[in-house]
């Protein structure tokens, strides 16, 4: 199954031998393992969170950066608190990274969160 919008795609695949996942946007796309992409799914609700939080103590005019990270993968917000960019950067074994712009932030958080259902 392939969810995709402006700016972000997301896929699985469960009877994939080895790369389950997908994640990307218009312009590039990196195959994730069933583990990679449950990390990316967490990190990405993680970050969404933490980026939440800190806005409470910020000014309006403050931008926020912020980097969640596990052994398989790093993301990073880089923004305003409701207008921000999110790069992935894989770590092992393999190497990859892509980055999605701000309007494709909210859409791709949705389908993350849909996409442990099916």
């Amino acid at each position: 199954m392939l969810k995709q919008g402006r700016g972000w795609r997301l896929g699985w695949r469960a009877d994939a031998p080895v790369y389950k996942g997908l994640v990307g946007a218009e312009d590039w796309a990196l195959e994730l393992t069933a583990e990679e992409m449950r990390d990316f799914c967490r990190l990405l609700r993680d970050i969404h969170q933490t980026v939440a939080d800190i806005s409470k103590h910020l000014m309006p005019e403050e931008a926020v950066v912020c980097e969640v990270e596990s052994e398989l993968l790093w993301l990073g917000a880089e923004g305003y608190p409701d207008n921000y960019s999110l790069r992935i950067i894989l770590s092992q074994p393999r190497r990859g990274e892509g980055t999605w712009p701000p309007y494709a932030i909210t859409e791709l958080l949705q389908a993350s969160q849909s996409l442990e259902l099916f």
